[in-house]
């Protein structure tokens, strides 16, 4: 149980930020009175400093962009002959400009070696520095040397244990603070609960939450913190409250909330929040941006994509490489793989996403060979490879159909000890299924280590696809066996399975599961679900279902239709015809030339059903 904090928060400590580090920083060091006896053992330090660490500033000016001392081109300067040793606040502006963990362990020797003690502003600086590049045993050591700690420390240290995901550790060292009489600031609060969202420990999270509020830290950075957690742990609902009631929001706070909506399947909610976003004088940052595109790419919006990209070349970041990769992969997404290609080329630079998501493109529009060729361009310019590249490249030869070029790739997998990724193990289910290798695709998805609902709904949609529909129900009731949770596509391709083999019995148990889920309101699970039963040959429950279902597209209509020809009633064909054009769809010449097979001579009468002049006309041809 946490301890929650005090009615009113204390002031944040913070320092004015510091000025940049000047050549003549060494040089800066002012003797007082009191300090004249002292004078001549610090000159003596100094000097031997000098010495022995000549050359090393000067790799620390290459390596770390630290400038050294200069030494006074006329000689006028006291302090030529022996420059003084640098003291906290130059030790600390170095640390910041570091740019590697070899020049932070520089930096730390020379602050052993001119400091007596660190004392706690240089070592909070360490800490920071050490964990900036994940060095976190090293910033433990400093930790734990310190003599006296403040707020500053425990956080730094808190950060980067959670930088490496070591939430338990995250967790730990707030209580150990909280039990040594340090009072936490916002920004601990803020560090866990970003610690809770990404460990996914709800319960402790909410306990921080009331502590927030209890001890009145409710600020901008705060609240923002608090919507992200709610969000990371799927609690949309709990994030948008919190969002509704902050009393100010900046650009942040907007971005957390619409990035919360994606990631969460809800892209129609973050497209109408970003007009609103704008509407209130918001301008929107680069994640902001990314975040909207892949809400485009999501909901196929492709004419808001269009927009947007047209600000982002007017003047939102068009030589960004992030948001470059989001505008290939909309326009992939959303089936323009020639628009994908004209961003693609015009980009300056280009990174791994980037080229991931053009070749993904290409796969999914079934240009598989256009996939593997800019794939070879890629390796040509030595760009890394990933494992979602692996994924996009299996893809290509799935659409492609080509077993030597998967089995090539294959190969290339296990030599590099990729096999056991999940996505990657999933794609090759998928891709040795396309191509009917199901043997295969059997023997890999019993060789992976952990197998989640798209691995076997893959290997459930091959069976599918190669006719053999007993396998796969045999593969469904060997997931459940595995204790894996089916998720929609594995309902509608079992389903689809039940419906070839009219395997009433299995098709009514899987209705009966799908009933206690979310599952049922899926449109896919169903038209599956009215297929199944319509192959079956019960019209009522067929009938049940559609008019269960939440709502209805062009392809409920067009299956429950063309399942009222096949089964004979072909006024019911024809009603539900009739129902569909009122509901805004259309009526195409598949749904009528299947209705007019199966009905044969059936004779219209226009006193019980009235279509509009184009249905009639196409009748009348056919007829």
């Amino acid at each position: 149980m946490l301890l929650c904090c005090a009615p009113s928060p204390p002031p944040i400590q913070t320092c004015s930020p510091l000025p940049p580090l000047h050549p003549s920083g060494f040089a800066r060091s002012v003797l007082s009175s009191g300090e004249q006896g002292n004078s001549k053992h610090r000159r003596v330090r100094a000097q031997h400093f000098s010495a022995k660490n000549q050359s090393f500033r000067a790799q620390s000016h290459r390596a770390d962009g630290y400038s050294p001392v200069e030494e006074d081109p006329g000689g006028d300067s006291p302090w030529s002959a022996a420059p003084s040793l640098p003291d906290a606040e130059t030790l600390a502006s170095w640390l910041r400009s570091c740019g590697s963990a070899a020049g932070v362990r520089r930096a730390h020797a020379v602050a052993v070696r001119s400091l007596d003690s660190l004392g706690v502003f240089v070592a909070n600086n360490l800490i920071s520095a050490y964990a900036r590049f994940d060095e976190v045993l090293d910033a433990r050591k400093v930790f734990d040397e310190m003599p006296e700690r403040s707020v500053v420390s425990w956080t730094a240290m808190m950060n980067g244990y959670r930088k490496l995901g070591q939430h338990s550790e995250v967790v730990k060292l707030f209580l150990d603070m909280v039990a040594s009489g340090v009072q936490g600031n916002s920004l601990t609060f803020v560090c866990l609960l970003k610690s809770c969202g990404e460990g996914c420990d709800s319960n402790l999270g909410r306990q921080v939450h009331c502590c927030v509020v209890k001890g009145g830290w409710s600020n901008t950075i705060m609240d923002s913190a608090v919507a992200h957690f709610y969000a990371q742990c799927g609690d949309i609902a709990g994030a948008s409250a919190i969002f509704d009631k902050m009393a100010s929001r900046d650009v942040v706070s907007w971005t957390t909330m619409i990035t919360a909506y994606v990631q969460n399947g809800h892209g129609d909610q973050a497209l109408r929040m970003f007009p609103a976003m704008v509407s209130e004088g918001f301008r929107p940052n680069e994640f902001t941006v990314c975040s909207v595109l892949k809400a485009c790419a999501e909901e196929k919006a492709l004419r808001f994509g269009k927009q947007l990209h047209g600000a982002v070349l007017k003047k939102l970041y068009k030589d960004d490489i992030h948001v470059g990769s989001a505008l290939v992969t909309m326009y992939a997404r959303c089936g323009q793989v020639s628009d994908a290609q004209a961003v693609f080329d015009k980009m300056p630079r280009r990174n791994t996403i980037t080229w991931t998501s053009m070749i993904s493109g290409y796969a999914q529009s079934g240009y598989g060979e256009e996939a593997v060729l800019l794939f070879r361009k890629m390796k040509m310019r030595r760009v890394f490879v990933n494992n979602l590249t692996i994924v996009g490249l299996l893809s290509a030869c799935g659409s492609m159909q080509s077993v030597y070029l998967g089995k090539e790739l294959h190969a290339q997998i296990i030599k590099n000890a990729m096999e056991e990724n999940l996505q990657i193990g999933s794609t090759l289910v998928w891709f040795y299924s396309k191509c009917g290798e199901y043997t295969y695709a059997a023997r890999i998805l019993e060789a992976m280590p952990d197998r989640d609902a798209i691995s076997w709904t893959a290997m459930i949609s091959g069976y599918n696809s190669l006719g053999h529909n007993a396998e796969a129900l045999k593969s469904l009731d060997d997931m459940l066996w595995d204790g894996v949770t089916p998720n929609t596509y594995t309902y509608s391709s079992a389903l689809k399975a039940c419906a070839k083999l009219a395997a009433l019995r299995d098709g009514r148990r899987i209705h009966g599961v799908v009933n206690k889920t979310q599952a049922f309101s899926n449109v896919f699970v169903g038209c599956s679900l009215i297929d199944m039963y319509m192959r079956c040959g019960k019209i009522d429950e067929a009938r049940l279902v559609f008019d269960a279902m939440p709502e209805h597209n062009s392809v409920t209509w067009k299956v429950i239709i063309t399942g009222f020809a096949q089964n004979g009633l072909c006024e019911e064909a024809l009603k539900y015809m009739y129902l569909m054009e009122q509901e805004g769809y259309v009526v195409d010449d598949f749904m009528l030339s299947t209705v007019l097979t199966s009905c044969g001579n059936l004779q219209l009468k226009s006193k019980c059903i009235s279509f509009s002049g184009s249905v009639v006309g196409s009748l009348s041809e056919k007829l």
